[in-house]
């Protein structure tokens, strides 16, 4: 056994280049044989056994994706180790394989740890207060910084020398990195200022219309925070602005339970008029002005009797009219609604009349922020007060359109029938 290894040593003797390959295809085998033992069996195993915990229910096990990224370092240690047993290698060529087989290991150990960092941000989303309190944005720059010190240190390995001879020479960088990651700074700084202050958060409502962003908050990251807008599509905007720009966020009406209904009905001035004795009776009939019309009437009689004989001219004295009984109306009707947040502002008011008519605006909330129920809700009360507005004499301004045009038309000029003279 001794001869025989003996006249193989002399045989390598003879031919250097045949040990030198030899010798590098044994490296690469022990290397990938080792990769595959760590990777197949060992880290195959583990995988297995978290599959069969609660950690397989909550979708994180694809996340454990560190564990395959440490068993990279198994073939780069053989390498660095094997490439120094090998004969006749330059040493050149050594320090070489050495450098890069470190520097791929502080590679490997940085995205282990960034995807470590992933994991924490993916577990600390399964808790409840995650949404008011993300922490996405220190993710990224506990990341940014991992990245950033693996930088030094790989290059540092690469040229074998010390990262403090590289760190010394920062200093003088400082202004060119503030330029650089002055982006980053800034975002940082509003990351921070949004989650300590419960700006924002994801699910809130945000209208920022200077952007053309109207929607659900779905993201927030350190640069950008995405909003997901009405018809579906993503708008991203940085995340700074939301410290600089002026935006809505509807989270207060959604957290009060009532939506605001502000929306007037423009009616005819024309059609507003004093009510007669008739026409009061006829009112009397509507339930919810039951109360309202002898409470009113007793009102305006205990005023006018203090006129005296100014009293018994018409022009003296007040009268219910048909534009203060509808108020009275809808004010009574909104406070009877099902649909309405009673303990919330209800309030019905005259805005400033114009050219396009009387406003009668209603001001009140509904009992619910579902946008569906609240345009249901909306959309009822103003069909019922549409409907009912000619009970009281009043009439809804809208411009001239081609039908009332053509009627003006017939009326002027009526159409003659045939047995008619064309005099």
């Amino acid at each position: 056994m001794t001869e025989t290894l003996n006249n193989i040593s002399a045989w390598f003797e003879q031919y250097p280049q045949w040990q030198l390959g030899i010798s590098l295809c044994i490296i690469l085998l022990l290397s990938w044989l080792g990769n595959f033992i760590v990777k197949r069996i060992l880290i195959g195993g583990i995988i297995r056994a978290l599959k069969s915990t609660s950690l397989n229910s909550h979708h994180l096990v694809k996340d454990f994706r560190f564990i395959s990224r440490l068993a990279n370092i198994v073939p780069a240690l053989i390498i660095s180790i094997g490439i120094k047993l090998v004969p006749h290698v330059p040493e050149g060529l050594v320090t070489v394989v050495v450098n890069v087989c470190n520097a791929f290991v502080i590679l490997t150990i940085a995205l282990a740890i960034a995807s470590i960092l992933h994991l924490v941000n993916t577990v600390y989303e399964q808790r409840p207060d995650a949404r008011t309190k993300p922490i996405k944005g220190y993710i990224q720059v506990m990341t940014i910084a991992l990245y950033a010190v693996a930088l030094v240190l790989i290059i540092a390995a690469l040229f074998d020398r010390s990262p403090l001879l590289l760190l010394s020479g920062l200093g003088a960088m400082a202004a060119v990195l503030m330029l650089v990651f002055q982006d980053t700074i800034l975002s940082l700084v509003a990351s921070v200022q949004i989650s300590s202050n419960d700006v924002l958060r994801v699910g809130d409502w945000v209208e920022m219309p200077q952007l053309n962003a109207d929607g659900d908050v779905i993201d927030i990251a350190l640069h950008t925070v995405k909003i997901q807008n009405w018809d579906k599509t993503i708008t991203t905007i940085p995340t700074r602005r939301f410290m600089t720009d002026p935006f809505k966020n509807w989270r207060g009406m959604q957290e009060s339970g009532g939506r605001r209904i502000k929306r007037s009905i423009m009616l005819d001035q024309q059609s507003v008029h004093f009510l007669d004795k008739e026409q009061i009776s006829r009112l009397g009939r509507f339930r919810l002005l039951q109360d309202y019309l002898p409470a009113k009437q007793q009102e305006i009689d205990d005023w006018n009797q203090q006129l005296a004989e100014q009293g018994k001219e018409p022009v003296n004295t007040r009268r219910i009219t048909n534009l203060g009984s509808f108020r009275a109306y809808v004010l009574h009707y909104l406070k009877n609604h099902a649909g309405i947040h009673q303990r919330m502002t209800i309030m019905v008011r005259q805005l400033s009349p114009g050219a396009d008519g009387l406003p009668l605006e209603l001001y009140c909330f509904t009992n619910t922020t579902d946008w569906l129920a609240y345009e249901g809700i909306q959309s009822d009360i103003f069909d019922h007060l549409l409907s009912i507005l000619p009970e009281f004499g009043l009439r809804v301004y809208q411009h001239p359109s081609g039908m009332d045009v053509r009627a003006l038309v017939r009326t002027l000029n009526p159409v003659q029938s045939p047995g008619e003279s064309s005099e």
